[in-house]
C-alpha cells in the first residue's frame, strides 16, 4: 500500500504547479478530467509492481500528453510531398498571401458584404466578384455558389427542372468520392438524355434530340480522363451553333477551369473560361479551388438573363458563400490583372511550373542531410527522379518531370512502417509509395528547412 501513498490526491495535482500550468491551458475541467485517469492508470500500474515514487513522478507527463492528444485536431499542416500539387484529400489549391490576408481581414471585423457603403442600402455578395469575373472571362455577368458541382446543379435546376438536358454519352462523367454527373441531373430534377456512344457523338445526335421539352444543352469537359483512338466528338462553337439554332441555352462545365492558357508555364493546353465565353456558351461553370487556385467555390459566367434567373432561384441562399472565401476569391482574381507576375505570386502555379531542375538541385542539398536524420532508424536516403501531376481531375495522363527523395529501408513493409512515422509527426509529411520505397516529391517544397524541421522531430 505505501506505494499509493506516493500518488497525490486530484486535488493535490491541480494546486502543483504542473497542475496549474496545465489548467491554464486546458481548463480546470479537462485537466480534472485527465488526471483522474492518469492517476487511475497509475494505480493500475502499481498493482502490478510499478514503483509508485516513478508513477507519481511520470504523472504530470502523462497527463499533458493525454491533454495534448486530446486537443490535437486532424485538420493541421502537412507537407505536400506526393507529386500531386491539387491533392483533392489535402485540399487541392494553397492561397496566395494576398488572399490569406484578406480572409483574416474578413474574419477579424465587420465588413460590407451586403451594404452599399455609396448608397446606404442593402447590396448583393456577388458585386465583390462580378467585375472582376466579366473583366477576365469576357462574359455578361457572373454568379458564385459554394463548389463547382453546386454550380452545375443550380444552372441545371433553373434551365431544365421538370425538363429534358441533352449530354453525350461520353461526358457522363464520375469524379472523386464516386460523384456522378448522372445524379446531380436527377437531383437538380432534370430528364438526362443521352446521346451518341462513350467514343463517338456528331451534331446530328443533338440535333435528333432536340425537342420541346429540351431545357438545355449540357458539355462537360472531361478533365479527369481521355479517351484516345476512334473518337468524334462536337467542338463547343460547332455546339453553341447547334443550341442557339434550336433556341436552347448550351451549359459548358470546364470542370478545373483555368483562367490562362497553361502552355506558357510549360503544361499542355486547356481550355480557358475566356474561351469557352467566346465560342458561345451561354453558361460556363468552373471551380474556385483547382487552377484558379483560389478556395472552394464554383463560377457561373455567362448571359445576363440566364444569371438573373439563378439568383432568383431559392437554392442560391443555400448555396452562397460566406464573407471569408469571397474576400480571399476577390484578392486572387485580382492577381490575373497581372500576368506577367502571375506564376510567382500564386502558389498554385508556381509549384506547376517549378522547372525540374531547380527541384533536383534542391533534392541533391537535402539528401544527405534527410540520411542523416534517418540513419539512426535505418532508412537510407538518396536522390531520384520524379513525375509530378496536376491532380483534381486536371489532365490526369499527363505528369510533369520532378525530383524527390527516395527512401529505403530492410524489409518489405519498410516504406509503410516509414510512411506511418511520418505521418505521426507533429507537422506530418507525406509521400507516396513507389518500388519498393517511400517517394518525396519536392515539387511543393518551397523551404528546405520546412521538411528538416518536420523530420527533426523524430
Amino acid at each position: 500500500m505505501a506505494g499509493f501513498r506516493a500518488l497525490p490526491s486530484v486535488d493535490q495535482f491541480l494546486q502543483s504547479d504542473a497542475g496549474q500550468a496545465l489548467i491554464a491551458e486546458h481548463g480546470r475541467a479537462m485537466v480534472t478530467d485527465a488526471a483522474r485517469a492518469g492517476l487511475d492508470a497509475a494505480r493500475a500500474a502499481i498493482r502490478q509492481g510499478a514503483s509508485g515514487d516513478d508513477q507519481a513522478a511520470r504523472l504530470p507527463a502523462h497527463v499533458a500528453s493525454e491533454l495534448a492528444a486530446a486537443t490535437r485536431t486532424g485538420l493541421r499542416p502537412v507537407l505536400n510531398l506526393t507529386g500531386t500539387v491539387l491533392h483533392t484529400n489535402l485540399g487541392r489549391a494553397i492561397l496566395a498571401p494576398q488572399a490569406i490576408q484578406a480572409a483574416a481581414s474578413a474574419m477579424a471585423a465587420p465588413m460590407a458584404l451586403e451594404f452599399d457603403l455609396d448608397g446606404g442600402g442593402r447590396g448583393q455578395r456577388d458585386d465583390h466578384l462580378r467585375g472582376l469575373l466579366r473583366e477576365l472571362t469576357g462574359a455578361e455577368d457572373a454568379t458564385i455558389v459554394n463548389n463547382n458541382a453546386a454550380a452545375v446543379l443550380i444552372a441545371l435546376n433553373t434551365l431544365a427542372q421538370g425538363r429534358e438536358a441533352i449530354v453525350s454519352r461520353g461526358e457522363l462523367i464520375e469524379i472523386g468520392g464516386a460523384f456522378r454527373m448522372p445524379d446531380i441531373m436527377a437531383r437538380a430534377g432534370t430528364r438526362l438524355i443521352e446521346i451518341g456512344t462513350t467514343n463517338r457523338t456528331h451534331p446530328g445526335d443533338y440535333e435528333e434530340a432536340i425537342g420541346a421539352e429540351t431545357g438545355v444543352i449540357l458539355k462537360v469537359h472531361t478533365s479527369n480522363y481521355r479517351i484516345e483512338g476512334f473518337t468524334a466528338q462536337v467542338a463547343a462553337p460547332r455546339l453553341a451553333r447547334i443550341a442557339a439554332a434550336a433556341g436552347v441555352p448550351l451549359l459548358n462545365d470546364l470542370g478545373a477551369g483555368s483562367l490562362v492558357d497553361l502552355s506558357i508555364f510549360g503544361l499542355r493546353r486547356e481550355p480557358t473560361v475566356a474561351e469557352a465565353v467566346a465560342e458561345g456558351a451561354d453558361l460556363v461553370t468552373f471551380s474556385g479551388d483547382k487552377l484558379l487556385g483560389g478556395p472552394q467555390a464554383g463560377f457561373i459566367v455567362g448571359r445576363r438573363d440566364l444569371i438573373a434567373q439563378i439568383d432568383r432561384n431559392p437554392l442560391k441562399r443555400a448555396l452562397r458563400l460566406d464573407k471569408i472565401r469571397i474576400a480571399a476569391l476577390q484578392a486572387t482574381l485580382s492577381l490575373y490583372r497581372d500576368p506577367d507576375r502571375l506564376a510567382e505570386r500564386l502558389p498554385t502555379l508556381r509549384h506547376l511550373s517549378r522547372p525540374r531542375d531547380s527541384i533536383a538541385a534542391q533534392a541533391a542539398r537535402l539528401a544527405p542531410q534527410i540520411d542523416a536524420l534517418l540513419a539512426p532508424i535505418g532508412f537510407h536516403t538518396a536522390s531520384c527522379d520524379c513525375a509530378s501531376q496536376i491532380g483534381s481531375g486536371a489532365l490526369p495522363v499527363d505528369t510533369i518531370p520532378s525530383a524527390g527523395l527516395r527512401l529505403t529501408g530492410q524489409g518489405g513493409d519498410a516504406p509503410d512502417r516509414l510512411s506511418a512515422r511520418l505521418r505521426a509527426l507533429p507537422r506530418p509529411v507525406i509521400g507516396h509509395i513507389r518500388d519498393g520505397s517511400l517517394i518525396l516529391d519536392l515539387r511543393c517544397l518551397d523551404e528546405d528547412r520546412d521538411l528538416l524541421d518536420a523530420l527533426a522531430a523524430l
